[in-house]
């Protein structure tokens, strides 16, 4: 992977300040502490450090980004022996990432170009911690905890706490990445830049990414399909299905490169492939990856919420998934049976496009067959 430089985590113009530099990270680990039970006395007598070293890492005054590679993993054994599950563990590793990531965005004096944003090919674990913070949303994973043991004293932020000023400062800072982001080298750099921009909540957003789209018209095929991806995924999740389903009819439909695509995209972002890329090549690949599809399957049939912006994707490319891996059916699963429950509902719907229904009707149809 492309080597980057730690921002400069000091006070003063153009650099980040200390306290906000392990926000994300900080947070997830008071997570983690009050799944255990304890307050940071307590947690800190079983850690074996002082509670004033708990209170900074949480607060981010310590920022658990400044902890040696060496003792990072020194304390996540400790956290393993403490009863802390792999999940956990692996959301405080994506938070520290994401810590890195933000401040690299609201360090003026870091550079785009070599920063960790175009470095690799974000996926979907990763972007929900990062833009926790900035949108208010709990990741998938904090979401499905259980409420935490009363260890709490006084209220407490509901997200990392990151000021109006410096969530303000990071889209702009993705914005101007974007705009000064040329070139086939820069593509992903330019793409992911564009793709955190548009959480930003602000007016003129949407206009913005449409002018975006338009100064920049690639020459390859696979560059041309994530444009056109991107601007469909920006416009569902602020509500606009138009112009989804125009991606869905006009770029995957009766295209088997794309369709292939489509399914490659979506199990690197949902973590069903186990190898990090460091470009979008991958996506073109000729077949489906190597990647069996359970997790997809899953990830899917938990997106079939109708009226929401990416459901007729969700639906499309579950029907795509289906013929593609047929074997996924035929073993009983949870993901199965959630699916074969609602699908009469979902097929009740009289506000379905015609395409969406005919895709529901074969999906029905495929369960029939599995289990005949």
């Amino acid at each position: 992977m492309e080597q980057y430089t730690r921002p400069t985590l000091t006070g003063g113009q153009g650099k980040v300040e200390r306290g906000r530099a392990g926000i994300i990270s900080g947070y997830v680990f008071r997570v983690i502490r009050e799944q255990l039970g304890l307050t940071q006395d307590g947690f800190a007598e079983s850690f074996g450090v002082s509670a004033d070293t708990i209170a900074g890492w949480e607060s981010g005054r310590r920022p658990l980004t400044s902890v040696p590679v060496g003792q990072m993993l020194v304390h996540r054994h400790r956290l393993m022996h403490m009863g802390v599950g792999p999940e956990l563990l692996a959301a405080l590793e994506r938070a520290t990432e994401a810590d890195v990531l933000l401040a690299s965005a609201l360090d003026d004096g870091a550079s785009t170009d070599t920063g960790p944003l175009g470095a690799w090919v974000m996926q979907r674990d990763l972007v929900e911690v990062l833009i926790w913070p900035l949108n208010g949303v709990a990741p998938a994973l904090i979401r499905a905890l259980p409420s935490p043991r009363r260890v709490r004293r006084g209220p407490v932020p509901r997200a990392p706490d990151i000021p109006a000023e410096d969530r303000a400062r990071f889209f702009a800072r993705m914005r101007e990445t974007a705009e000064q982001a040329r070139g086939s080298s820069n593509f992903l750099l330019r793409r992911q830049a564009l793709y955190l921009a548009g959480f930003d909540d602000e007016t003129d957003t949407s206009d913005w990414l449409a002018h975006q789209q338009k100064l920049v018209r690639p020459d390859d095929w696979l560059s041309r399909w994530l444009n056109s991806r991107s601007v469909a995924a920006v416009a569902a999740r602020r509500g606009d299905r138009d112009r989804m389903a125009h991606f869905i009819t006009r770029t995957l439909a009766d295209d088997d490169a794309a369709e292939t695509a489509n399914l490659n995209y979506w199990a690197y972002w949902i973590g069903e492939t186990p190898h990090i890329q460091l470009s979008d090549d991958f996506i073109a690949s000729p077949a489906p990856g190597p990647w069996q599809g359970n997790r997809l399957l899953e990830h899917l049939v938990q997106g079939l919420t109708p009226r929401h912006g990416f459901f007729d994707l969700n639906v499309h490319t579950l029907w795509a998934l289906l013929a593609a891996r047929p074997t996924l059916l035929r073993t009983p699963s949870t993901a199965r049976k959630a699916l074969r429950a609602r699908l009469p509902v979902m097929l009740d719907d009289l506000q379905l496009s015609a395409r969406t229904r005919r895709e529901l009707e074969g999906i029905r149809y495929a369960i029939r067959l599995a289990e005949a």
